[in-house]
């Protein structure tokens, strides 16, 4: 396993206590203001040499642009110009030895949740949601649009992930629910996800294993590693407690999950694949807690570090 931090493009304080910590490897955001071209190999080599300068090799892009990916998902008339950008950023990132992106196929709604003010251990906040909080958002698509069109975007692109040595390492829906209110979801559940991936015989199409939402999903997390070990690309490592219609994160220590027999897990996961930690509470003194707030990230990176070291796994 690689042990890597989530980075904005941008330089703030995380990227600094990322490097504080030890973390070599990034799993890098692109920048989303519209003077960045998503197929301009001179923006993206700006982007990458500002982490290698700063000691920091990124190796994952996450998420797959959303100015891009939002329009492939709605299926909507973009659709064939943003597959085709996709299709353009492949050949930089080969050129930069960025083997993996990280995509979901959540139509409208991406990771959702309806309360960023919960009380975890010490009074650390976290997200959570419930369903029957859940208030409607815009758009409407049905679970066979959602098919067709996930079957469209990945024939398109698998043949070039295949020239430019790509990994697409796909995310379950969060929450794993069918429907939040009239957009349905279908990255929901074990089944589907191995269909997912069927769709194209392809060594370059896998998953991220989110080990959060195949728990909320009710999957026997040891059967899903063990079965889809060669598939597995990129691991989001975090906890939770509840059920899909009503949970809440968790310090990574304090969930429903065994963390520590989650590493010898992906133990068994051929290669060096990339893992960091996800979702972490809101610390004393952090103003709002969107997840990925600084000060819990390092407790987090500090708890999967002594985990791996304590499995016999290096980066």
């Amino acid at each position: 396993m690689i042990l890597t931090d989530y980075l904005k493009s941008e330089q703030d304080i995380t990227w600094a206590f990322a490097k504080q910590c030890g973390i070599k490897h990034g799993v890098i955001r692109l920048p989303e203001e519209k003077e960045f071209d998503v197929c301009s190999r001179s923006h993206w080599q700006a982007i990458h040499k500002k982490f290698m300068d700063y000691g920091i090799r990124p190796i994952v892009v996450e998420p797959l642009p959303n100015q891009l990916h939002d329009h492939i998902k709605a299926g909507d008339e973009k659709r064939d110009e943003c597959i085709e950008k996709v299709i353009r950023m492949l050949p930089i990132m080969d050129s930069l030895d960025i083997r993996t992106i990280c995509f979901n196929f959540m139509a409208y709604v991406g990771w959702c949740r309806t309360d960023a003010g919960i009380r975890e251990r010490g009074g650390a906040l976290v997200t959570g949601f419930r369903l029957d909080e859940y208030q409607e958002d815009k758009g409407s698509i049905t679970e066979a649009q959602l098919w067709e069109n996930y079957t469209y975007f990945i024939k398109a692109v698998m043949p070039y992930a295949r020239r430019y040595g790509i990994r697409f390492a796909l995310h379950p829906d969060d929450p794993p629910i069918p429907r939040l209110g009239n957009v349905s979801r279908i990255m929901i559940s074990y089944e589907n996800i191995k269909k997912a991936v069927a769709i194209e015989n392809s060594d370059y199409l896998g998953i991220t294993m989110c080990q959060a939402c195949y728990r909320l999903m009710g999957e026997d997390l040891g059967k899903v590693v063990s079965e889809m070990r060669d598939k597995i690309f990129f691991i989001h490592f975090r906890n939770v407690t509840g059920n899909k219609y009503d949970f809440h994160e968790t310090f990574h220590d304090n969930g429903d999950i065994d963390m520590a027999e989650m590493i010898r897990l992906y133990g068994s996961c051929p290669g060096n694949v990339p893992i960091r930690v996800d979702h972490v509470p809101a610390m004393e003194g952090e103003a709002e807690n969107t997840g990925y707030t600084a000060v819990g990230r390092l407790y987090a990176i500090g708890y999967l570090r002594g985990l791996m070291e304590g499995a016999g796994y290096g980066e």
